[in-house]
């Protein structure tokens, strides 16, 4: 049988820390300076609030991102070199400094360097970078030998024009009076002496030449070589289609019309350079059919 006898167990008596000099038992708490005790957390006294972390001197500030800072340093620097570049810009359009004052003139034979300067004459003390090859082409319009223009500002006060002229290609004959004009029909100048002039003369009889013929003939002409242009003496049309011209040495070119005029030239170049035969002398170039040139 199972015995019923309750087991007896000895308590032993505690003594206190201060009869064994043991140190204090790991339960005793102990205040901190600010009056807290350490160890434990602080809980606020009923009904006031409890202190907001942001009051707190303790809180961590995390450093900027390496990459942001670069980012802001370049926009920085870009910024203050837009503004920079910008008042450079603004300092050259309109900056005294850089005023017009002398105007070098090349390219003129019809022309002379005083005229486009004269006509030049209002853009005199207008920066030179708000001078532009418009503004120099709608001046030297009323001169109509130039073709073409081009300018190099050449810092500080300096302008170079550079003129394209129209090239003369025959002299027309009104009455008395000879006038060069150029592939396009534009009248030049007039002609002080046409004798010396080595063009070949189209002739307007008393009237003024149709409008028609006088550009189908002046056409003509501006395909042909120097040297070929220099060996005529003048040339006419009966028709657009019906052009002719007349060497010096009195031999006639049947050109025809206009057409495939860069060939007929290198044609007729060609025949002129072919060896004479004194015992056949050549009277006639036939040209108006290039490919198949007939010499009589």
């Amino acid at each position: 049988m199972p015995s019923t006898r309750r087991p007896n167990y000895r308590t032993g008596t505690r003594r206190p820390p201060s009869a064994r000099g043991d140190s204090a038992p790991s339960d005793v708490i102990s205040a901190s300076k600010d009056g807290s005790p350490t160890g434990a957390t602080a809980v606020p006294a009923a009904g006031t609030k409890p202190e907001s972390p942001t009051a707190r001197d303790n809180v961590l500030s995390f450093p900027e991102p390496k990459a942001r800072r670069r980012r802001r340093i370049s926009q920085g620097i870009i910024g203050s070199l837009a503004v920079l570049v910008a008042a450079i810009i603004a300092a050259a359009v309109y900056s005294p400094v850089l005023a017009l004052q002398t105007v070098t003139v090349q390219g003129t034979k019809l022309l002379t360097a005083d005229q486009v300067r004269a006509a030049l004459a209002p853009l005199q003390g207008k920066p030179l970078p708000q001078i532009s090859d418009g503004d120099v082409t709608a001046l030297l319009q009323p001169l109509v030998q130039v073709k073409h223009v081009t300018t190099q500002a050449r810092p500080p006060s300096t302008l170079q024009v550079t003129v394209t002229e129209r090239v003369p290609v025959a002299l027309v004959r009104q009455g008395n009076a000879h006038q060069l004009v150029d592939a396009d029909g534009v009248l030049l100048s007039d002609a002080a002496d046409p004798a010396s002039t080595l063009l070949p003369v189209i002739d307007g009889g008393g009237g003024t030449l149709p409008q028609d013929l006088f550009h189908a003939i002046t056409e003509v002409l501006g395909a042909l070589p120097a040297d070929v242009l220099a060996r005529l003496s003048n040339a006419s049309a009966k028709s657009v289609d019906a052009v002719e011209l007349k060497l010096v040495d009195g031999q006639t070119i049947v050109w025809g019309n206009a057409g495939e005029k860069e060939l007929k030239a290198k044609v007729l170049a060609a025949l002129l350079k072919a060896p004479a035969d004194p015992k056949n002398p050549v009277r006639i170039y036939d040209v108006s059919v290039p490919r198949h040139p007939v010499t009589r």
